[in-house]
């Protein structure tokens, strides 16, 4: 479990295929430090095992639907990931509840500075519009964000400085893809109602 407040912007060193999936390594000085073999981090939203370390190197295998699921497999040696280590018990909640799985990938429609704050807009797939909700929360590249603007094919989050200096959101542009990861009551409440009426 996460809470949507990254850490620490690593940088990708490789993505190997294998035959089951990939092998990714990152630089994550902050993350690295105390990371031990079998320790969940998000990787852009990603929930992943920490399969080797070496000093302020990661490494993770990724599975086939990991790859289909995420950006991760676009990504380019040297592309920025945001990186948040697992929720403890005794820290502050301070985004929202983010389980590190992700629902879909979708494309940046524009992302525009406007005065001291960039307006991001992101393609809304038709799949998961019912879990998009004004004022509600959504987890971008792992980013806890609340959605501001929800229209018929896409939705609009705000970005302040601190989060823009923080996170990958800096290196994004129109056309690049994020891990989107709707809010988990949105499923709850979907599931209760489908099997109610199923009764």
């Amino acid at each position: 479990m996460f809470t949507g407040l990254v850490e620490e912007t690593g940088a990708l060193l490789a993505l190997a295929r294998t035959a089951a999936g990939a092998r990714l390594t990152l630089r994550a000085p902050l993350v690295a430090a105390d990371a031990r073999l079998g320790d969940s981090i998000a990787v852009n939203g990603c929930c992943l095992t920490v399969t080797a370390r070496d000093a302020d190197v990661l490494a993770f295998d990724l599975l086939a639907e990991t790859l289909d699921r995420t950006n991760l497999g676009a990504l380019a040696p040297g592309a920025p990931v945001n990186l948040e280590r697992a929720l403890a018990a005794h820290t502050r909640l301070g985004g929202h509840f983010v389980q590190g799985h992700i629902d879909t990938t979708a494309r940046v429609l524009s992302f525009e500075k406007v005065n001291a704050d960039h307006r991001l807009e992101i393609e809304l797939p038709p799949a998961f519009a019912g879990y998009v909700a004004f004022k509600g929360s959504i987890a971008i590249d792992g980013i806890s964000l609340t959605v501001a603007e929800v229209a018929a094919a896409s939705f609009t989050v705000w970005i302040i400085p601190h989060t823009l200096a923080l996170t990958n959101l800096r290196a994004k542009q129109a056309g690049d893809f994020v891990n989107l990861e709707c809010d988990l009551l949105a499923k709850y409440v979907e599931r209760l109602l489908a099997v109610r009426v199923a009764r």
